[in-house]
């Protein structure tokens, strides 16, 4: 793959957009790939013709995933994977290599859930969530970074969320999750650093989303789950997290409201325990209908084709203009240093003009 512009605070090189040095189609693989984020962001390297391997549990989520990547136009490989699983994991990547060739781009995007207050939260569930969000992330990241690191070349994509910096009431297991996740990322990247090495490594911090989860995750609530407002379709997601397999970027932040959830927290992170004391646990519940003996997918994938949006679209917005100005900022500073430079020489030609005619 062929370099592309780096920007400060990243390691190593960046891929290109769509295609490697020797023609072929990037070679990208995504966990969690059936529903919500997951599924978005696979039609979108869809789109550029890229080779997508599809990792997830639910094989009619799979199967439909594979569908959309190859109408959208590249080729798919849907492997049933649960990522807890470190065995298959690996064999996932050995599979996938063997069928497009070396992996290119590697997004830890699975996910589980589930909504309840810690003490209402069975110790095998808390283990559950973290076996999945944490470690199937760890498993994830091996598999590609011992593959990557021999080549020297390679981009990691961990899908994290503004819950990695700030955890908030009925999501201790998941929030947990996050912020180990983010933990071992920091790790990974100063290894990469020590060692010189070309691989690079992005987290993307996510606000709430309208996906699927809210459906099928286990909840000990009495009210249909929500993700907490603002709320963004997943394709929001996936054009920041397709944005950052192609782009040196330490982290990326998605979305106004995660940029004020972490830089709120850094501030003044006693008001932001109150604030969310006061408002999170209600910001949960949503008014939809609701049955309690659903079916969940905390151990056992749920039937059928999940899809990619959730029951939320009547309060999801399309587009971030935070997204867009994070994504442009480079330019942005360029122009804003020729508007100020333009200024300089304005106003010292008027300076002189003045004293000339003083």
């Amino acid at each position: 793959m062929s370099e592309s512009t780096p920007e400060s605070g990243t390691t190593g090189s960046s891929v290109d957009r769509s295609t490697g040095s020797a023609g072929q189609s990037d070679v990208v693989v995504i966990t969690g790939a059936t529903s919500g984020i997951g599924r978005a962001t696979a039609r979108e390297f869809g789109e550029d013709g890229a080779c997508v391997g599809l990792l997830a549990r639910g094989e009619d989520g799979l199967s439909a995933a594979k569908a959309e990547v190859e109408e959208a136009g590249g080729e798919a490989l849907a492997i049933p994977t649960d990522v807890s699983e470190y065995e298959e994991v690996e064999a996932a990547a050995d599979e996938i290599e063997a069928a497009f060739g070396p992996i290119d781009v590697w997004i830890n995007n699975a996910m589980t859930t589930v909504y309840s207050s810690f003490l209402d939260l069975d110790p095998d569930e808390f283990e559950r969530v973290t076996d999945v969000t944490y470690i199937g992330a760890v498993n994830g990241s091996r598999a590609a970074l011992s593959r990557m690191t021999e080549r020297d070349e390679g981009k990691l994509v961990q899908v994290g969320s503004a819950l990695s910096y700030r955890g908030i009431p009925l999501q201790s297991a998941y929030c947990g999750s996050k912020f180990a996740m983010r933990g071992m990322n920091e790790s990974l990247r100063t290894e990469l650093l020590a060692d010189d090495s070309d691989v690079d490594i992005t987290m993307v911090q996510l606000p709430g989303l309208n996906t699927p989860q809210f459906e099928h995750c286990r909840s000990h609530l009495e009210d249909h789950p929500q993700p907490v407002p603002p709320i963004y379709q997943p394709e929001v997601a996936a054009d920041g997290i397709h944005w950052a397999a192609y782009n040196r970027r330490r982290e990326l932040y998605i979305g106004r409201a995660t940029l004020k959830t972490i830089w709120g927290n850094k501030f003044v992170p006693w008001f932001v325990d109150r604030y969310l004391a006061w408002t999170a646990v209600d910001g949960q519940r949503s008014d939809l209908p609701y049955d309690p003996d659903r079916p969940e997918n905390l151990y056992e994938p749920v039937d059928g084709d999940p899809g990619a949006r959730g029951p939320f679209s009547g309060q999801a917005t399309n587009v971030s203009q935070q997204l867009w100005l994070a994504k442009h900022r480079r330019h942005l500073g360029v122009a804003l240093s020729a508007i100020v430079g333009l200024l300089a020489l304005v106003g010292l030609s008027a300076g002189s003009d003045g004293s000339e005619n003083g």
